[in-house]
């Protein structure tokens, strides 16, 4: 019978360097005595880990930290100018593209407005406007599609929607027209991936991601992992049959059928008119309708509270919101924003019945412009229509959610290349922050 096979010297040096380099990008800059408590390794151990270190261009010396018992501390951090990961987000009207050093820290960002020209130009000229300081290791490309495994062909999106996309072995292609490893993948798995890092799906294992805007997706996350499918297309449920809209038979498969035809933004904005909501678009309609819809403060001046209705929002008497274009009563904008819930919950409903989520994620212009009353009323809804109950939330990640997501994957690549550069990957100790005696 075999034993445990010993580790050589060589292995056991790269797992504790591993070891190190996740510490000091968790933590930030670190002393020599702390990167030795935090491991667990010996003195000379430790100093011998930062001279290997240093000495390959990943971790620099950051002064000294006086003040405390003993000699003063030399301080290391991680060499952000080792590696650099990009992030480019693509939408028909624009290319937004960032860029980040190893750490983390952005460093250059662009946004070309209207792109023109073939693919690969516009891809490479957000790129350049960015101004990255050297070529970045990867960058990850947020679109308005998925990608099928199976094919390397992009899917869910028509030549219409995504000109230029639909070509043979897609990402090889970016790759070699950007000279850099390359990673398409679907806009909302990416606002997911924010919203897990940072938003309000942190520690969740198990959420959706619902975006609620001209279009309809989702994000699924099961046990903290994406779930894309077999084709890629899973979470595309702006395709998914609704009551009352029409069917891929009525339209054809990519044509206004379905949860996109009864929840989109076209199909909201209307239900807001319908209502007579101002507004001259999508946002600004839903503010007037959730402004309209708040409650009234008690003390407000001339401001009479009325009764709650069943949806928890406040009709005060008389009670206006004036959206620039005419008045607005709280009891019109509450049946506004309660049938916009309606429809959205029904998309929901079906997915909570086959998912099971803890948490459920809205994101997007509808929401976000909806605010808590348009939300408080989607948990309602969906509550009356399901056994399970989610938690249903606003998302909590500012900015551009997708750019953000693209970013966190391109660097979660970049620095395990960086990391596997050590000699070792995915190590036990790597993962937990152990360093292992040598």
């Amino acid at each position: 019978m075999s034993g445990p096979v010993p580790g050589t010297p060589r292995l056991l040096r790269a797992i504790n360097d591993r070891a190190a380099l996740r510490l000091l990008l968790e933590r930030g800059p670190l002393t020599r005595p702390e990167l030795g408590a935090l491991t667990g390794l010996s003195k000379p151990t430790a100093s011998q880990l930062l001279s290997r270190l240093r000495a390959t261009g990943l971790v620099v010396l950051d002064g000294v930290r006086g003040g405390l018992p003993g000699r003063t501390a030399e301080v290391y951090r991680i060499n952000g100018e080792a590696a650099y990961a990009a992030a480019l987000d693509v939408t028909p009207g624009r290319i937004e593209a960032r860029v980040a050093d190893l750490t983390g820290t952005v460093v250059g960002e662009h946004v070309l407005e209207s792109p023109g020209g073939d693919l690969i130009g516009r891809l490479r000229a957000a790129l350049h406007g960015a101004r990255p300081p050297a070529p970045p290791r990867h960058v990850v490309i947020g679109v308005q599609a998925a990608l099928d495994p199976a094919t390397g062909r992009l899917g869910y999106a028509t030549v219409r929607d995504m000109p230029g996309w639909h070509i043979d072995d897609l990402v090889p292609e970016l790759s070699r027209g950007l000279g850099v490893p390359v990673s398409v993948e679907n806009d909302v798995n990416l606002a997911a991936l924010a919203e897990q890092s940072r938003g309000a799906a942190a520690g969740i294992p198990d959420f959706v991601l619902l975006w609620a805007d001209a279009g309809i997706g989702s994000a699924i996350v099961l046990g903290g992992r994406l779930h894309r499918g077999a084709t890629g297309g899973a979470g595309e449920v702006g395709y998914m049959p609704a009551p009352g809209a029409p069917t891929a038979r009525d339209t054809g498969p990519y044509a206004d059928h379905g949860f996109q035809a009864l929840s989109g933004g076209a199909a909201v904005l209307r239900v807001l008119r319908r209502h007579g909501i101002p507004g001259t678009d999508l946002r600004e309609t839903l503010t007037n309708a959730a402004r309209a819809a708040m409650p009234t403060r008690p003390d407000a001046p001339g401001a009479t509270a009325g009764p709650v209705g069943a949806y928890g929002i406040t009709r005060a008497n008389g009670v206006t919101a004036d959206g620039g274009a005419g008045v607005v009563r709280a009891g019109v904008a509450a049946a506004a924003l309660r049938e916009v819930a309606g429809r959205l919950a029904v998309g929901l409903a079906a997915i909570t019945s086959v998912m099971d989520p803890a948490l459920i994620v809205l994101a997007g212009a509808v929401p976000m412009a909806g605010g808590e009353p348009l939300r408080r009323l989607i948990e309602e809804e969906l509550h009356a229509l399901t056994i399970p109950r989610p938690r249903v939330r606003l998302s909590r990640v500012a900015g551009n959610p997708v750019l953000a997501g693209a970013l966190d994957l391109a660097l979660a690549t970049v620095r395990d290349e960086v990391l596997d550069s050590t000699g070792v990957t995915g190590s036990p100790a790597f993962d937990s922050g152990a360093g292992v005696t040598e």
